[in-house]
Parts: structure tokens; sequence; C-alpha cells
């Protein structure tokens, strides 16, 4: 008798709103089991009505990516329910436009508390879910950068970002670019496959009103990654099938 391949199961953080709901939708429809992580109960509730309202199936997790005890309680309950992860889509972020103001005047507060999202919470919550995405058959990791951490674009004075500066974001997605190749290579001989994603300037909370992007598109990146086949790329960095310049 054949048996049907089990679902794959996605976690993708900060996922009740914005790209990380789109992403989760996105996978969802592609018939893959998505857990909205958030630090939020009920508005991650709410976002998981909305996903099975459509027909996918989706469950939520509650997840604050700087909080130690948060993620290890994160594991367990996705431990407990799958036994394993697929995918991961380390999407939460922050900008603070206000206190990122400029690499004289930024704070090291302002440092700290970007760089506690943005980088110790994506290395925390993939070290957390590593043995758990060793159980997959082909697992996929997907750390969402942006192109503001590319230090060629920003040194190059004919690129549209050169007077873009958020220098606590910017270091910090440079980080995560840097973090990306890194893990990469720690799993070479796996079946697991890391790449870093810029999904574009998008219409979310971050990125505005007066983004040209609709958020539908700004998802395709991440989901495009995460979906990988064997002969994919790992320790990348992409955007619309594009390889950035780092």
């Amino acid at each position: 008798m054949s048996t049907s391949p089990l679902p794959r199961i996605a976690l993708i953080t900060g996922a009740n709103k914005g790209l990380g709901l789109e992403t989760a939708r996105q996978l969802g429809r592609l018939g893959i089991t998505v857990l909205l992580g958030s630090r939020d109960a009920a508005r991650g509730a709410d976002a998981v009505a909305r996903l099975q309202a459509d027909g996918i199936t989706a469950g939520a997790i509650s997840l604050e990516v700087t909080d130690s005890a948060s993620i290890t309680a994160a594991v367990g309950q996705v431990t407990k329910l799958h036994g394993r992860l697929d995918i991961l889509i380390n999407n939460a972020g922050v900008l603070d436009y206000a206190a990122d103001s400029g690499v004289e005047t930024t704070s090291i507060d302002t440092f700290r508390r970007v760089f506690e999202t943005n980088v110790f919470g994506v290395v925390a919550v993939t070290q957390a879910f590593l043995p758990l995405l060793k159980k997959s058959p082909a697992g996929r990791i997907v750390n969402l950068s942006s192109i503001l951490g590319s230090l060629a674009e920003h040194s190059d004075r004919n690129s549209f970002i050169y007077g873009f500066r958020w220098p606590a974001y910017d270091a910090s997605k440079a980080a995560v670019n840097m973090y990306t190749v890194e893990l990469a290579h720690s799993l070479i001989g796996t079946a697991i496959k890391v790449n870093a994603a810029h999904p574009g300037w998008v219409k979310t909370d971050m990125g505005g009103a007066e983004a040209p992007m609709e958020i539908v598109d700004g998802a395709k990146t991440a989901v495009t990654l995460a979906t990988l086949d064997e002969n994919g790329p790992t320790g990348g960095y992409y955007h619309q099938g594009v390889h950035l310049r780092w």
C-alpha cells in the first residue's frame, strides 16, 4: 500500500500581519501547513482564523524572538504537534526610522534594540529549531534580509539605495547576510538549504504607503526560497530570482 507524503510544516516568525502573513498565505495555498509565530497571541489567532477561512491549514505559535523562554516553549509546541519542521522563515524584524537617524546620531541603545530582534532573534530561533529542521527530508531556512544590508550597494554612488541610511537597521541586515553564509556552510552535507531574501520595497507598516511593491509580490521571494527543490541554491542572497551583490 502506498502512502501519501506528509504535508510540509512551515514556521514564519512575525507572521500575524504584512509580509509574514502573506508568506504564510502563499505557502498555505501550496498545501503546506503554516504555523504563524506571533508575540501577540490574540493577533496571531485572528490571522490564523483568516487563513483557515480561505481553506489553509494554519496554527498559531506564541513566539517572541527576543525571549529565550518563549522560543523554548515554541520549540516544545512544534515538537509535540508535528515532531519536525520543514521550513523556517525568519521574518520578524524592526526598523525605527526616528531613532535610527544617522551614523553620528543613532544611539547605542537603538543599535542594541535593533540587533536584538533582527540578528540575535534570528540566531536564537534558528539554533533552537535546527534539531527539528534536521528531521526534515528537505529543510529550508529563509532569513528575511534587505538590499539595505548590501555593502556593495551602499558603497556604489550609482545605486538607488546609496542615500538611504539607517545605520542600525542596515548593519543588522548585513549581519543577517553573513550569518546566512556561515549557517549554509555549516550545513553542507545535510538536506537543509539556507538563503537570505530581499523582499523589495513593499507597502507594509515598515515600507510605508509610498512603496512601489504590493505585499503579494513582496512575499514571493521568500516563498520561492522556502520551496526550493534539491537542486536549488544555498548560501545566497536573492530578490525575485536574482542574486544580489553582497
